[in-house]
């Protein structure tokens, strides 16, 4: 079955699942530069940053999307279910920087732009390649990766124009999207991954997440001893199933029935049937038996390719 014949031609949806927070002052890159994993110091005009703010010991808290709207205003998108904890616990370091960080969620909407119909509206100023952006009537727009053959944007603007950007296309399900979310093989935190997963096990530094060569951010050490030091064990692999998927779910494998092989990252239904998700597994888990939810006998969990290529590590395993 081809899933994405059943896309049309694309639209704009509401990510109410989203929230924004505002860094403003001379020193916000440079303090975001200190906590995330991405280089914010070098963010200009023209680029967004995917990045991870991790724990001391390398655990994502949350995920985030940044981009600068002026010099000194950088907004930052995550999952809204982490919002509250992330901005709390970024407010703590700010100290004597010239920084301010603030929840700009009810005056700075997310949307989310997909398909032929997005892409004929911001005819030449779509961004083209991935976390590249552009700036559209006082809102920045973001072009995300590619999710079954489909291109997609993040559009950041004030409350007052997202109405008009509604209006103007095809409406798309809030449903739809996330699952292209999910198809497109990057996984945002959410409450019920916060503090579990070390980015390199969500692939973070395959789609664009990490600098290795940015300096210090805390799990910064952790971070780059998983990745230099050994194999990676884990990697996230996408899945689908019959039964519902929801994040924090166990994943079992069942030539080792005793311990979890995993946990489900992101999830959302198939626009035809089933679920589909992105999950953090052991690769010895990928290499033979069979996956389930929660335990050796529930519902089977079935591999699906990645958008993306897996180290050799991974895709040997």
């Amino acid at each position: 079955m081809n899933q994405a014949a059943n896309f049309g031609p694309g639209g704009a949806t509401r990510l109410t699942h989203w929230g924004v927070i505002r860094a403003e002052g001379a020193d916000a890159a440079s303090f975001l530069h200190g906590q995330l994993s991405n280089d914010f110091s070098r963010l200009d005009a023209r680029h967004a940053r995917l990045a991870a703010y991790c724990t001391a010991q390398g655990r994502m808290l949350a995920s985030l999307i940044g981009c600068k709207h002026s010099p000194d205003d950088i907004w930052l998108a995550c999952s809204a279910d982490v919002l509250p904890a992330t901005l709390k616990r970024l407010s703590m370091f700010v100290l004597r920087a010239k920084a301010r960080l603030s929840d700009a969620s009810s005056t700075l909407l997310a949307i989310g732009l997909a398909g032929s119909s997005a892409s004929a509206w911001l005819g030449s100023e779509a961004p083209a390649a991935a976390w590249d952006k552009a700036e559209r009537d006082g809102a920045s727009i973001v072009r995300l990766p590619d999710a079954e053959g489909q291109p997609r944007w993040l559009w950041l603007g004030p409350a007052e124009a997202a109405d008009a950007v509604l209006a103007a296309l095809p409406a798309l399900t809030p449903e739809l999207w996330r699952w292209l979310e999910v198809r497109s093989g990057v996984a945002h935190i959410v409450a019920a991954t916060s503090g579990q997963l070390v980015p390199q096990m969500l692939n973070y530094e395959l789609v664009g997440g990490v600098d290795f060569k940015k300096g210090c951010y805390p799990g910064q050490e952790v971070v780059a001893r998983s990745q230099y030091l050994g194999k990676l064990k884990r990697r996230a692999f996408l899945l689908s199933a019959e039964a519902e998927l929801q994040p924090g779910q166990e994943v079992v494998w069942s030539e080792d029935p005793g311990q979890p092989a995993g946990v489900i990252a992101l999830s959302a239904p198939n626009p035809t049937d089933g679920w589909s998700a992105l999950a953090e597994l052991k690769l010895s888990a990928t290499a033979g038996g069979s996956l389930h939810l929660g335990s050796a006998e529930g519902a089977t969990l079935s591999l699906q390719p990645l958008p993306y290529a897996l180290p050799h590590e991974a895709s040997s395993a």
